[in-house]
């Protein structure tokens, strides 16, 4: 890379094994000279990106991990009209190169053991609805199948059981495993409409917040950030979130946004206030998701519980200003 360019010198690939890391290892290595420092830049992909990156934080390698849309929108910066491996592996090494990122850490344990039981739940939940589904489909046929329904309830009970197994661990784990993690718990099942599955699937998939730096980008990480296409007069599209975050927090704080829209006033506000607006229900709904998650934030990070009467203790004193005025 010489002053105001980029060059892209070598390009090859690997297998996602052990044996394709040592291998890529030695290939940087033959690539650059002994007192050049490399910086290695990856996009998260769903998991299938963790294996190298924990295989070089154990080699002691600089790592940061991008989110898929921030790659995207800088893809679509480049000149570039064909999409493959080799011209998507050149945008993130540019996108390394010209960007100052932020070194990736390795997780905490409990929190990586935390995301594997909060994501199995969740196929479980999925499978079962499914599962589900199918039963009652058979029901309602004109002549039923006995034996397809027996074994399509004992499917069901057997995920039941594994429901159950599930929450049990993770109960377990939170409340006596790790003392910051009890606390913090403490802190978001304070919030209305959090619980113990909610706040264990948000610190799982934010490794206790330590991904994050602020609330925007909290927002783009979990796919709440919003996306909007404007050019001239001719070209507008509604705005709407982008979706290209962890699916696995937007889901989360579906129930409890709408918990808290009915039994706390200060989401009621909110929600309230941009349904007279633009008056499409789900939008309003989705902006709460994102508030409360960002409250989940700013709370954990201050330390502090949610106080219910902050809301309320707010609009009376802005009343008596008015009064007073």
């Amino acid at each position: 890379m010489t002053t105001g360019t980029i060059e892209l010198y070598a390009h090859k690939t690997f297998a996602n094994t052990a044996k394709g890391f040592a291998i890529l290892l030695a290939w940087v290595q033959k690539q650059t000279s002994a007192d050049m420092h490399v910086h290695f830049v990856m996009e998260a992909t769903g998991v299938y990106h963790e294996q190298l990156a924990y295989y070089l934080d154990e080699q002691d390698c600089t790592i940061s991990i991008v989110l898929p849309n921030k790659i995207s929108n800088y893809f679509k910066t480049l000149e570039v009209k064909t999409i493959t491996d080799k011209t998507s592996s050149e945008a993130i090494a540019r996108f390394g190169l010209e960007r100052k990122l932020e070194q990736w850490k390795r997780p905490k344990a409990i929190y990586r053991k935390l995301r594997q039981l909060t994501r199995e739940r969740d196929q479980i939940v999925q499978e079962r609805t499914i599962v589900k589904n199918q039963l009652h489909a058979e029901q309602t046929e004109a002549l039923p199948h006995k034996k397809t329904i027996k074994r399509i309830e004992q499917r069901i009970a057997l995920l039941d059981k594994q429901d159950k197994e599930i929450q049990a661990e993770l109960q377990e784990m939170m409340t006596k495993e790790d003392k910051e993690m009890r606390a913090m718990i403490v802190i978001l099942c304070s919030i209305p409409g959090v619980g113990l599955l909610t706040a264990a699937t948000v610190l799982a998939e934010t490794n206790g917040f330590d991904l994050i730096r602020n609330k925007r980008q909290l927002a783009s990480y979990a796919g709440f950030d919003v996306k909007e296409k404007e050019s001239g007069t001719s070209v507008k599209s509604i705005p709407k979130i982008s979706k290209r975050g962890n699916k696995y927090l937007r889901k989360a704080m579906h129930l409890p946004a709408l918990a808290a829209i009915r039994h706390d006033e200060r989401f009621k506000a909110v929600f309230v206030r941009l349904v007279s607006k633009h008056g499409i229900k789900m939008k309003a709904a989705v902006a709460v998701q994102r508030k409360l998650l960002e409250l989940m934030f700013t709370l954990t990070s201050k330390k502090e519980k949610y106080d219910k009467n902050h809301f309320v203790n707010q609009q009376q004193k802005q009343e008596c200003k008015a009064i007073i005025s």
